[in-house]
């Protein structure tokens, strides 16, 4: 069974590759996720993400490190995705917290931690810059990626 070291390492070297289907791998069956642009995603919304995701990149790079083990169930780690914002076409470095839950070899619970209104300045500009810190402003981000996704997996199935 992998240590938890060996997933992280597993999952971001298949994510620098967007090797979408080597990722999931380290997933459990019912894997939860978060981040702050597609809130909470259960079942097979995760997977799907980083399918869309990595289809979609383009000049994408991704460095990880400071892989922290806190205790036999929890890892953390830092990773740092750049890519360029399709809609925008604006360039985005976003900086990530990664926290993971491990069980049996693989990962149960895994949550994103960014600044959403960075992320927003950076991939939107002017007006990211203005309204990105807005709740409103944010929760029409959110929901245009779960837009988004949720017709990806209509095209998917």
């Amino acid at each position: 069974m992998p240590t938890n070291e060996e997933l992280i390492n597993k999952f971001y070297t298949a994510f620098s590759k967007k090797d979408y289907a080597a990722m999931n791998s380290c997933y459990s069956d019912d894997i939860v996720f978060f981040d702050p642009v597609f809130g909470l995603l259960k079942g097979n919304e995760p997977q799907k993400m980083w399918e869309m995701l990595c289809k979609n990149a383009t000049d994408f790079s991704l460095n990880y490190g400071n892989i922290i083990k806190l205790d036999d169930e929890y890892s953390t780690c830092d990773w740092v995705a750049t890519y360029t914002f399709s809609k925008t076409g604006r360039k985005v470095v976003n900086k990530i917290r990664a926290n993971m839950k491990f069980a049996d070899g693989k990962i149960i619970e895994h949550s994103d931690a960014f600044s959403l209104h960075r992320w927003s300045v950076q991939a939107l500009g002017l007006s990211g810059w203005l309204l990105g810190w807005n709740k409103f402003f944010q929760q029409k981000i959110k929901n245009t990626a779960k837009k988004n996704l949720l017709r990806f997996m209509e095209q998917t199935v």
